[in-house]
């Protein structure tokens, strides 16, 4: 399998890593644009990187930070998430951002995994499903009209 080259989005990111990780969400999210300044806000509070094939830009990943409810005794959960453009799909690179995102959330003490999935997204439904995930919620948020499937990943 060819090795992606990951470029991590925040801090001192270039301007292209900000702008190839909001094209890549804007893609396969539509429904929920978001400017460079949200982007930006983004990196600061979770770890975005994208995902390049010698300069082909492939996809992108998000890992929210595992959060602990005090009020509660759920275990501390993280949100990955990778997407690939359509174009590249079927090919192992939504595994290989998948599996290190998963090593961030662990190494940052999460003892839960979830991710997310708009439901007009059937390609990240099945790849979700194939890795062991489980769909735990469907909803809408306000003014949407296409649900969002929150999944854990299965013990």
């Amino acid at each position: 399998m060819t090795t992606l080259r990951f470029e991590h989005v925040g801090g001192e990111a270039s301007l292209r890593s900000l702008q190839d990780w909001r094209h890549v969400h804007n893609t396969i999210i539509p429904a929920h644009l978001l400017s460079l300044d949200d982007v930006r806000e983004r990196a600061g509070r979770n770890r975005l990187e994208v995902a390049y094939l010698d300069d082909v830009l492939i996809g992108c990943s998000t890992v929210r930070p595992p959060t602990d409810d005090p009020a509660t005794d759920a275990p501390a959960a993280a949100t990955v998430i990778a997407r690939v453009l359509a174009a590249h799909r079927g090919r192992g690179f939504g595994g290989e951002m998948y599996e290190r995102g998963l090593k961030h959330a662990r190494t940052l003490g999460a003892e839960v995994i979830e991710t997310v999935v708009l439901s007009s997204n059937p390609d990240g439904l099945r790849f979700a499903l194939k890795h062991g995930f489980a769909e735990t919620e469907r909803y809408l948020l306000p003014g949407d009209t296409v649900p969002w499937i929150d999944l854990r990943l299965s013990d």
